[in-house]
């Protein structure tokens, strides 16, 4: 799993920053959350590539959505026809239409636009789901996103099963898909002997703009990565609480809380162009024992290993 941060800055673009965009890229398949104005060309810029499958947005302020019409016609010149899913929060459909639909377009190729409830799945895969959880913007409808995979397979004892007989070679394979296999003498191998517990998938927790909320420390609990508002330091919280945004000491307080491994920290206000550090360093010092901080600049990429291979 590979996440690239291709706008981290917050209502105002900087030179450094751009408006919130976000790419996860696993076992092949790209997933956008949000996309604001200039996204087409960060993906150029830090070579993401086009084809994903899925937007998911987090609220309908332009930085977060003014990006849609030119990668969607981007896509379209290049001959795109594979289906897009876009996902959104309540009340957002007719807007996003209109987003994709401006100046009379026409995409060329099939959009879905879906409606997602916090609190509900977004999208069911056979390996992982990504499930809404409920965030507090100011003045809009809004939501985050967690995307957790499904538990994996324990390790395959190998000695263990020489030991008990069992040949090298195809029953190796059905023990480890959880099938009982006879040996020639007629005894039965269990694949819980010689497999492990499951081991757990990863996850990675998107919040968007938002205050601090509980339900993000539900939907971030033992993330692997949760990427949060954090527009503002401390010395400008009374502002945060106004406009509905995050500290990064808050980030890191809902981070602590939830177990996060990682936190990401983005939004930044363009009052910070040139120096994001106060921000860091607040959440830095808020952040409890086992939580790494960090705050990407633009094109900044980080590889989300399992639990069990950090």
């Amino acid at each position: 799993m590979r996440v690239t941060f291709l706008g981290t800055g917050g209502a105002v673009p900087t030179t450094e920053r751009g408006p919130s965009a976000l790419l996860l890229e696993r076992d092949g398949e790209r997933l956008l959350f949000d996309c604001g104005e200039g996204t087409q060309r960060q993906m150029m810029r830090f070579g993401t590539g086009f084809t994903i499958s899925h937007l998911f947005v987090t609220h309908l302020h332009g930085d977060h959505v003014l990006g849609i019409p030119g990668l969607v016609q981007t896509l379209d010149f290049n001959g795109r026809e594979d289906p897009l899913a876009i996902h959104g929060p309540p009340g957002s459909k007719p807007h996003l239409r209109e987003l994709l639909e401006a100046g009379g377009y026409r995409p060329g190729f099939p959009i879905t636009i879906n409606e997602i409830r916090p609190g509900t799945v977004a999208l069911d895969a056979a390996d992982y789901e990504v499930r809404t959880f409920e965030t507090a913007h100011r003045n809009t409808s809004s939501a985050g996103y967690a995307l957790t995979e499904a538990d994996r397979r324990g390790r395959f004892d190998r000695e263990r099963a020489e030991e008990l007989g069992v040949p090298v070679g195809p029953k190796f394979g059905r023990l480890h898909d959880g099938e009982a296999v006879e040996l020639d003498d007629g005894t039965v191998v269990r694949p819980e002997q010689v497999v492990g517990d499951a081991r757990p998938g990863r996850r990675f927790v998107y919040t968007g703009d938002t205050r601090p909320v509980d339900a993000a420390v539900a939907a971030a609990e033992n993330a692997d990565l949760l990427v949060h508002d954090a527009t503002f330091d401390d010395e400008w919280a009374e502002r945060a609480r106004r406009t509905g945004h995050a500290t990064g000491r808050e980030a890191a307080e809902i981070a602590t809380r939830a177990g996060a491994r990682r936190l990401g920290l983005v939004h930044a206000s363009s009052r910070y162009a040139g120096d994001a550090s106060p921000i860091e360093r607040d959440a830095a010092g808020a952040a409890g024992e086992g939580v790494e901080v960090f705050l990407p600049d633009d094109g900044h990429t980080v590889e989300v290993p399992y639990p069990d291979e950090e």
